[in-house]
């Protein structure tokens, strides 16, 4: 009779807990993971896909204009209530999937709550299971303040389920889903005010790209307005109005939170068996993603350290090799590419230009600030952004970042190179596949001018007068 009911048991059914789980199980484990609400969790479900649907959807208003310079005659209007049931239909597909992978897999599916009761036991609506590990990867959700009228607005769980397309919206925050939402609404045909507390969207990426994306917003008519607080929403009538400084509000049909996420880590009994958790409710965890409590693990937002789905899926595969392929191995957290999927989208990968004077000093800067191909001829007034990173010692290429269509796809191919610390003379080496907007990471030579250049000495001889 085996000690335990199963090897390991996965908490949360979202990319990294299914991943791993079928990982683990591919090595003969007996797995089972426990989910309570719908197996494929936020990137499947609430988040990465779903969105990414939308920004196609509401795209085509562009499109349909762009039309235009090449000759068509295109009109059209969305149906925004035909878009979200396209996009539940994509869901709901994704989710019948999932759970056939686990399924064929062999992983068990424990439906309802999970809860630890100590370290080899995991009660899922109060019965117990045992496991020789336990995985944690609850993934994290939306946060909002605690200011008056905060039950008025909407998360992003909200706005992607939003039956009818409101007038006017209000996107309070500036990081990666708020400028989404801002194009998404905005593309849709909503007027789009979006407010946040510092000076540009975008903290922690690099400066260049976050002042080009913020003009390329206002360009299409989304208003941002910066280094505001909202103190109070109030619901006027039909609509809300938000306060912000002195006297200032805005009337919105729609108000929408997107300042942040938290850790998905309530309610799971993790203090009764001793896992520690840092200030913003994290789970802690070593390099091999081992929690304070031997034998409990835990992976993905839950840990709050890059929050992708991709980084979550390799550290739950990293984690089944180490345990059930005598394979051990850790999660490489150095130059993850990401991408925004704005309008225009971001891709990044990489340090930022500050991020390397820092860390490296004396740096390279290489830029392309350019009009499209395509729309040299559509009329559309929307310029790229591509911007090289290069440590000015070794040459090796630190980050490379866009602004621009495809920018993901591109920076995803981009990202090998960096990954392997690809020389500039290395990129410049390299053809270029002309014409296209990717060819400018190869075809680029002059160096910008150095921000600070080095002041001459004053106690030198000769260099005084």
């Amino acid at each position: 009779m085996a000690e335990y009911d199963f090897d390991l048991v996965t908490i949360g059914a979202g990319s990294g807990g299914v991943a791993a789980s079928r990982r683990a199980a591919a090595y003969g484990a007996r797995v089972a993971i426990a989910e309570n609400v719908r197996v494929g969790g936020t990137c499947v479900l609430r988040g990465c896909v779903p969105k990414k649907l939308l920004v196609y959807g509401t795209h085509f208003a562009e499109e349909m204009e762009d039309a235009a310079g090449f000759g068509w005659t295109v009109t059209g209007s969305l149906d925004w209530g035909k878009l979200i049931a396209a996009k539940n239909r994509e869901t709901d597909r994704l989710n019948g999937i999932y759970i056939n992978l686990l399924n064929g897999s062999g992983v068990k599916i424990l439906e309802g709550h999970a809860e630890l009761r100590d370290a080899h036991t995991v009660l899922i609506d109060g019965k117990p299971y045992t496991a020789k590990y336990i995985l944690i990867a609850t993934g994290g959700r939306p946060e909002r303040p605690a200011i008056p009228g905060i039950e008025h607005t909407i998360t992003s769980d909200e706005a992607l389920e939003l039956k009818t397309l409101p007038k006017r919206v209000v996107i309070v925050g500036g990081g990666y889903i708020a400028v989404e939402f801002a194009g998404i609404f905005n593309a849709a045909g909503s007027k789009v005010r979006q407010i946040i507390r510092a000076p540009q969207i975008l903290r922690g990426f690099d400066e260049d790209i976050r002042n080009h994306l913020a003009a390329e917003m206002a360009k299409k008519g989304i208003v941002i307005v910066n280094n505001q607080h909202v103190s109070r929403i109030q619901k006027v009538g039909g609509a809300l109005r938000v306060h912000v400084a002195g006297d200032i509000a805005f009337e919105a049909d729609a108000v929408m939170y997107a300042t942040g996420r938290v850790p998905n880590t309530n309610r799971l009994g993790l203090d009764r068996v001793g896992i520690h958790l840092n200030k913003r409710g994290a789970i802690a965890v070593d390099e091999w993603q081992q929690t304070t409590v031997p034998g409990i693990y835990a992976i993905g937002d839950c840990t709050d350290r890059i929050n992708l789905t991709p980084v979550a899926i390799a550290e739950g595969r990293a984690l089944a090799e180490t345990l059930f392929n005598r394979n051990p191995m850790k999660m490489d957290h150095v130059d993850v590419p990401s991408a925004v999927f704005s309008q225009p989208p971001v891709g990044t990968v990489g340090l930022t230009e500050a991020e390397a004077r820092q860390h490296y000093g004396a740096v390279d800067i290489y830029k392309a600030d350019f009009k499209p191909l395509k729309h040299t001829i559509s009329g559309r007034d929307e310029r790229t952004l591509m911007k090289l990173v290069v440590d000015r010692a070794s040459q090796v290429v630190l980050g490379a970042h866009m602004v621009g269509m495809d920018a993901g796809e591109i920076i995803q191919g981009v990202a090998i190179a960096v990954k392997m610390k690809a020389t500039k003379q290395q990129f410049d080496q390299t053809v270029a596949i002309h014409p296209t907007a990717a060819e400018e990471f190869v075809t680029m030579r002059v160096k910008e001018p150095d921000p600070m250049p080095p002041q001459p000495d004053a106690g030198q001889p000769g260099l005084a007068e």
